[in-house]
């Protein structure tokens, strides 16, 4: 493969929602570029990027795949990015790293909730975008309105640079709207079209986006606008000029369209590709922090510039290791070299440098500053890392991954897999940092947290293939909590005598509730040393050790304070175990008077929903027992802001989905606790009774 210089290397990104066709693209560019023999379908199977069982069974990407093909004397590094919610945390670790990004819209379904997600996060990390209107070929194609949607839902300002000849089964080809020349194809395949004059029928619609397409370009350059003004003409190379200054400064979006399936549109997609997005140098330059003095740090896409890059994606495998694949910022790194690792304070050694192809990898003798590469077998890195030159050390920001929405219970399908499920699962969480493992000590359950259901299935489905453990998935033990609503006093005397010596402790308690979140305080009024100091704090531990399991349904009580005011002992019989063992039975008592409640975990919800179904998501809220406490309007969305009890949204993942048409989107946190209601109180007691039995 030809060595190419930074300026000539384009990172490119494709995202869109999911069943848009991204994979498809992907294979239609592979194809066309001669990195493969034959386009690859998703289909069939035959999909040189979606290559993972779990993926092939579904028809989905599940997780980002890279690979790299040339056009035009320059080098792409293509990244092809999941689209479906639950798996959507993906695309983000991988937008911090990209030079650009296609956003694909089907021309059947519009922009969806997921789109406009895609693009608050290119907003965010500043990533200049083109789109590519797909499937003009399918039933109930159509471009114009998916236009429009890009303008209403993403609020961009979407520019035609193509046009399509036809539409659904009378999709012929394209028109060029800078060359302003019609493609049409013959339906083969492999991208075979002839060159023509505009058809009459569509010369003025062509004449109008042309003119749209002029205007836009003069507005991203004063000296085009000047020129413009004049002469209301621009040449082609000053089309170009401007399309290329709109693209990157993101005062518009250019759009092409065509369909990836039946490799239409696809090379000049590729054409434009190379014109409109930015190589790494026109990124400029990279900001970091210096570990040593906190000092802000900056760094040159340049490959003499001491070396830098972040690692933004780890590929778990129990053969080969884990592969980090990692985006050069700064200098070069070459094979069998050393770099340091300054989140983790060590020295991290390179061995062969590989370029991702689909699921193979090419061994390449060095990288440099806006490469994509992979390396196997780093000891301590992981995903978000920095690897840089010891020397001269930086930090990169890491982005923020996504909060999990839905947990489950694991349980070994064969006793003694603990170890195996534990470890298995240690090293899928290496490679999916969105997936959470953790042990609930109050539940002693292995609680698997994930993105939605499929997320958490498809990790399970890896399990069993990957490291040989079967788990079965059950709904997780909602933590309640026990209280009290009222003031008691209690006395106990505890008094052993059995020959020798003998345990004697006599405590009085005043037991009272306090507010929600105040948790547990301990008030000494003793006086007169009726309980003498050194016993006091055993009263203290012994309180603390009861407090786990309340008297109600045992689970730990909470948001309540002990007044120890008064007691006696005995000066040979009395001890730190007397003591212990009085204030843990007095608090007992005293809780079984105090009218003790139950406590439920409350949530707070962030949904995202279309607005046609913000009516369906409110009433169902409300069914939930869940409070709306406000919403804001984005463009053609909603975003609903609620409090509902944890028991009530175990499984919302799949409930939203089907409400909102997978178009919904939410995150969750943990709030704080409330008091059950009582009649559901007395149901929830029967049914922890029933389950101890």
């Amino acid at each position: 493969m030809a060595k190419f210089e930074t300026e000539k290397l384009r990172n490119l990104g494709i995202v869109g929602q999911g069943d848009a066709g991204k994979t498809s693209l992907v294979e239609a560019i592979l194809f066309n570029t001669g990195m493969t023999d034959r386009l690859g379908k998703v289909d069939d199977g035959s999909s040189n990027m979606d290559f993972e069982p779990e993926e092939t069974k579904r028809k989905i990407t599940i997780s980002s795949k890279l690979h790299h093909c040339e056009w035009n004397d320059h080098e792409l590094h293509i990244v092809d990015t999941p689209g479906y919610t639950n798996f959507l945390h993906d695309t983000r670790g991988c937008m911090r790293v990209l030079g650009g990004v296609v956003l694909l819209i089907s021309a059947v379904d519009g922009v969806k909730a997921q789109t406009q997600t895609l693009w608050k996060w290119a907003d965010e990390f500043e990533v200049p975008r083109i789109a590519f209107i797909n499937k003009i070929d399918r039933e109930r194609a159509n471009y114009l309105k998916a236009v429009d949607d890009m303008e209403t839902s993403l609020g961009c300002r979407p520019v035609a640079v193509n046009m399509p000849i036809g539409q659904e089964e009378n999709f012929k080809g394209v028109i060029d709207l800078i060359t302003m020349k019609a493609r049409l194809f013959t339906f083969d395949d492999k991208g075979t079209y002839d060159e023509i004059e505009i058809p009459e029928e569509y010369r003025s619609e062509a004449d109008r986006l042309h003119m749209m397409l002029m205007e836009a370009c003069a507005e991203a350059d004063d000296e085009l606008m000047e020129k413009y003004l004049e002469t209301e003409e621009l040449s082609q190379e000053e089309i170009l000029r401007g399309l290329r200054e709109g693209t990157l400064t993101g005062v518009f979006t250019p759009v092409f369209c065509g369909s990836a399936t039946a490799n239409i549109g696809i090379r000049q997609l590729l054409d434009y590709i190379v014109i409109c997005m930015p190589s790494p140098i026109d990124k400029g330059i990279q900001y970091g922090t210096n570990p040593k003095t906190d000092e802000p740090e900056e760094r040159r896409p340049d490959p003499k510039e001491p070396f830098s890059a972040m690692v933004f994606k780890t590929v778990s495998d129990p053969f080969t290791g884990r592969l980090s694949l990692f985006r050069v910022y700064s200098g070069t790194v070459k094979s069998d070299s050393t770099v340091y690792n300054p989140n983790k304070g060590c020295s991290e050694r390179i061995g062969q440098i590989l370029l991702p192809e689909g699921k193979k990898q090419k061994a390449v003798s060095e990288a440099v500053a806006g490469d994509i590469v992979a390396v196997a077998k780093l000891k301590e890195t992981t995903t978000g890392d920095t690897l840089c030159d010891a020397g001269k050390p930086i930090i990169y920001e890491c982005p923020m991954t996504m909060k999990p929405v839905i947990s489950f219970a694991l349980e070994p399908k064969s006793k003694g897999d603990e170890e195996k499920i534990f470890s298995g699962l240690s090293r899928l969480t290496e490679e999916d940092p969105a997936l959470h493992i953790q042990r609930d000590e109050e539940t002693k359950e292995m609680i698997i947290s994930g993105m939605g259901q499929v997320h958490v299935e498809v990790a399970i489905e890896k399990l069993k293939r990957k490291f040989g453990a079967d788990v079965i998935l059950k709904e997780p033990k909602v933590p309640y909590r026990e209280a009290i609503k009222k003031s008691v006093d209690q006395h106990y005397r505890h008094k052993k005598q059995s020959g020798g010596r003998g345990q004697f402790a006599d405590v009085h308690i005043r037991l009272e509730p306090r507010k929600r979140g105040e948790g547990y305080l301990f008030i000494d009024k003793v006086v007169g040393g009726v309980v003498p100091r050194q016993y006091i704090p055993a009263v203290d531990k012994g309180i603390q050790e009861t407090m786990h399991k309340g008297t109600l349904a045992g689970f730990p009580v909470q948001d309540f304070s002990v007044t120890l005011y008064d007691g006696s002992h005995h000066s040979v019989d009395s001890s730190e175990m007397a003591f212990k063992i009085a204030g843990s039975m007095a608090f007992k008592k005293a809780c079984e008077a105090a009218s003790p409640v139950l406590l439920e975990p409350v949530m707070e919800m962030t949904i995202t929903i279309p607005d046609e179904c913000v009516g369906d998501v409110i009433g169902d809220m409300n069914s939930r027992r869940g409070k709306v406490l406000g919403m804001e309007p984005q463009a053609g969305s909603q975003v609903v802001k609620a409090q509902v009890p944890m028991s009530e949204v175990l499984k919302y993942a799949p409930e939203l989905r089907s409400m909102t048409s997978d178009r919904g989107l939410f995150t969750m946190e943990f709030s704080h606790y409330e008091e059950v209601p009582s009649h559901m109180m007395a149901k929830l007691l029967e049914q922890f009774k029933k389950n101890d039995e």
